[in-house]
């Protein structure tokens, strides 16, 4: 199991910036991926932000020039930074890790997700 801790999240104005944090502890196993993902009241869960092991990223076309993900793998930590933000960034954010055991099996763990209000 990989437990995942989340901080960062909280109430901004529009224009503003927030940085959230996650950091995963509690197993062995290799995690590949590390992203953030949000779902607004109404809307199915998307995918904002993902980095590899090796530092690739992928960014929501939404929240490209105003997001910046990075990753700390010695401490499996992943952070988002958001500048820019706009109400229609306001959702919860999940932090999620994609991982494999040992034996190569993957596995995917979710965090608790965290509040992100942006609104004047």
């Amino acid at each position: 199991q990989v437990q995942l801790v989340e901080s960062g999240g909280g109430l901004v104005q529009p224009g503003g910036s927030l940085r959230l944090s996650c950091a995963a502890s509690g197993s062995a196993a290799s995690i590949h991926v590390m992203a953030w993902y949000r779902q607004a009241p109404g809307k199915q869960r998307e995918l904002v932000a993902a980095i590899t092991s090796g530092g690739s990223t992928n960014l929501a076309d939404s929240v490209k020039g105003r997001f910046t993900i990075s990753r700390d793998n010695a401490k499996n930590t992943v952070s988002l930074q958001m500048n820019s933000l706009k109400p229609e960034d306001t959702a919860v954010y999940y932090c999620n890790a994609e991982a494999s055991t040992d034996w190569g099996q993957p596995f995917s763990s979710w965090g608790q997700g965290t509040q992100v209000t942006v609104s004047s």
